[in-house]
């Protein structure tokens, strides 16, 4: 599969944003003074790209014109929308990226990941080792997306399957959670607000470069502008660290989308969303214990035994069931090619290592690592998983 790299600097930041923000999507937003939005989005000096774009659309063969239709959902606009909004308007390079977005689920049989379930004793380790879930919706209907970064465990044993999840959730919120938001709210919502949890956050974490990156970078390629805004909660001192040197590479508009909050930030996120949608780690002032992630708890936002984790996971075994009536598929078969990430995000993974290198000295946090070596190399070939 080829490569397809941003063409401005791409945000999650390899491991010191992709593990510490885990996916702070590229934000690259037409700019402000041009944009009058109307409805979803869209703006009065932009409709001429709209109808471009529209128009380039119209030569699709049937295979992209089909997974087209399981990505727009009835909403083809909005999600052009999208695509200029990665491509900072440009309608040219918004259409060669949804092109090449339509054809990576085409090669790689997007449509049908919902009926391709893992295995449920893998997908139990999934989960206690790759902490995300949902903890409920905002006040306005957007949903709440939750990510335990800091005690996050991957194990490369899972590697193929944490992929697969991770593209089996982006479609399940795109095909399920959005559109049922979408009727119950009454008005269009095809965004989400994460929050992330930064308890147990450790140096020893940035082992984990390579699969997260790749992961983010699918996430840029094919799901761009599904995020409204980051909230950081229960941040230690190497985030905030962090922080510091990576906020001024960072694009005005992104850096917007990022809140760090105090502590578990429960006063801050009960202005968004109500009780029930607070994440458990904010409800008790953060988790700090791995223990608190137990299998089992299902107050848990990231246990499958959640009821996110619970439907999403039914959701895929009953399309499976379907598929099968049609044609046998095998269970957990599932392979997809990883796309290089964009050059860019190696600069700024050495200036975090740079940083890092620094707490080190003089901050005794050599220890923290206990003899591991970091490695920043952003490389990952085509089809490696």
């Amino acid at each position: 599969m080829r490569s397809r790299f941003t063409p401005v600097l791409s945000v999650p930041l390899c491991i010191g944003i992709n593990l510490i923000f885990l996916k702070i999507s590229q934000s690259v937003c037409f700019e402000s003074s041009v944009i009058t939005e109307i409805n979803s989005n869209m703006s009065i000096s932009n409709e001429e790209a709209i109808k471009q774009l529209q128009h380039l659309m119209e030569n699709l063969d049937e295979q992209k014109k089909n997974t087209f239709q399981n990505m727009h959902h009835g909403y083809p606009t909005e999600t052009l929308v999208r695509f200029l909004k990665a491509r900072d308007g440009n309608v040219a390079k918004a259409h060669q990226m949804l092109i090449d977005c339509l054809q990576w689920r085409v090669e790689n049989d997007i449509d049908n990941v919902l009926a391709k379930p893992i295995p449920p004793d893998l997908y139990r380790g999934l989960r206690d080792s790759q902490l995300v879930g949902m903890s409920g919706f905002t006040k306005e209907g957007v949903p709440v997306i939750v990510v335990g970064v800091g005690l996050s465990t991957l194990d490369e044993v899972f590697d193929k399957y944490y992929v697969q999840s991770h593209i089996q959730m982006n479609e399940y919120r795109d095909r399920v959670i959005l559109p049922t938001a979408t009727k119950n709210h009454g008005q269009y919502i095809g965004t989400c607000v994460k929050v992330l949890d930064m308890t147990g956050l450790k140096l020893s974490a940035l082992n984990q470069l390579r699969l997260l990156t790749s992961i983010s970078t699918i996430d840029d390629l094919n799901y761009p502008e599904k995020t409204d805004a980051y909230y950081i909660v229960n941040a230690p001192y190497v985030f905030s660290a962090c922080w510091k040197v990576v906020k001024p590479l960072l694009q005005e508009r992104t850096r917007r989308k990022v809140h760090v909050l105090k502590g578990c930030g429960k006063e801050e996120l009960l202005k968004v969303m109500d009780y029930a949608s607070l994440p458990h780690f904010c409800r008790k002032g953060g988790s700090r214990l791995p223990r608190d992630y137990a299998t089992g708890n299902t107050e848990n936002c990231f246990s499958f035994d959640h009821v996110f984790h619970q439907q999403l996971y039914n959701y895929i075994k009953q399309q499976a069931i379907l598929m099968e009536s049609i044609s046998p598929i095998r269970h957990g078969s599932f392979h997809v090619d990883l796309p290089e990430p964009d050059p860019a995000d190696a600069k700024i993974a050495k200036t975090i290592e740079t940083e890092f290198h620094k707490l080190e000295s003089h901050n005794g946090l050599a220890n923290e690592q206990n003899g591991l070596v970091v490695h920043f190399s952003c490389s990952v070939k085509p089809g490696e998983s």
